[in-house]
């Protein structure tokens, strides 16, 4: 058996449906949001780790460990500033 669809009900469930997850968002605490927010990005960081080449995870290897040393370098001097005066 075959139903047409109200096409009145569709669009008033599209409506709420392009709105629910604005107003889900507004209705969650900091700490809801973020617990959501962090198993997303395991979810897509995972995507994105299998599909890098061996290569381009090598790049970024090497970016985010300069990164690094750079903050320990800058945190060092600050450090010395520090009890120096």
């Amino acid at each position: 058996m075959s139903q047409k669809k109200n096409a009145h009900a569709v669009a008033l469930g599209r409506l709420g449906g392009l709105k629910g997850g604005k107003a889900r968002a507004e209705n969650l605490s900091a700490k809801e949001l973020s617990a959501i927010g962090k198993k997303a990005g395991k979810v897509g960081g995972k995507a994105r780790a299998e599909s890098l080449t061996p290569a381009r995870r090598k790049a970024i290897a090497k970016k985010a460990a300069k990164r690094s040393a750079e903050v320990r370098s800058k945190n060092a001097e600050e450090r010395k500033a520090r009890e120096g005066k």
